[in-house]
């Protein structure tokens, strides 16, 4: 595999990774729990989260970095990468769950995949694409019974990490956010999604 390219700052990226043994990552409720919890202490610090879908073995986020610029209350902390900040959050997760599931090594594939998101297209058939993988790979039957993606976060006012109110921009509206995931996907129009059947 080729080196990626680095994470750009205020960069739109489409990131997605597997076990690097194939297996499940998630094995019960509270696994999803603690990898969402994770998220929200090494990721929201360094990007806005647009979608994101958790599946037994594997996972989908689309998000937008930050801009890099150091804390103005403490100037001379170093401020970690983005890609540092995903290796923290990987690593975080396998030292709680391998000892739980009695293994050892590395947990996800590295390096961990990313795309950049360039076109408005992309960003509303990326959206589409995360919520609706669980039923592209026959978790359920309907992708709206998935617990752990953030397509029940657009149904509801309650506070969220997902950048709600600039999704259903993109969308126009809520109503047409639901129309337009009720629509087939062309996976000719996702770049990267050849990627998906190897998480089958």
């Amino acid at each position: 595999m080729s080196k990626p390219e680095p994470l750009q700052p205020e960069g739109y990226y489409h990131i997605y990774n597997r076990d690097v043994n194939r297996c499940n990552l998630f094995t019960q409720p509270s696994d999803y729990e603690l990898f969402l919890k994770l998220y929200t202490r090494y990721i929201d610090p360094i990007a806005k989260t647009f979608a994101y879908c958790l599946m037994r073995n594997h996972f989908h986020l689309f998000v937008r970095l930050k801009p890099s610029q150091p804390d103005s209350e403490f100037p001379d902390v170093a401020i970690p990468s983005p890609s540092q900040s995903f290796s923290n959050l990987f690593n975080a997760y396998a030292k709680t769950i391998n000892p739980k599931h009695h293994r050892t090594g590395s947990l996800f594939e590295h390096p961990f995949h990313r795309i950049p998101v360039t076109t408005d297209e992309y960003f509303t058939e990326l959206v589409r694409y995360i919520h609706l993988n669980p039923q592209k790979h026959g978790f359920v039957k309907d992708f709206r019974e998935w617990p752990y993606s953030s397509y029940g976060a657009f149904l509801t006012e309650r506070p969220t990490r997902v950048q709600r109110g600039q999704v259903l921009a993109w969308f126009h509206d809520l109503n047409y956010f639901i129309q337009a995931h009720t629509h087939p996907l062309d996976a000719n129009r996702i770049p990267g999604a050849s990627d998906d059947d190897w998480m089958e």
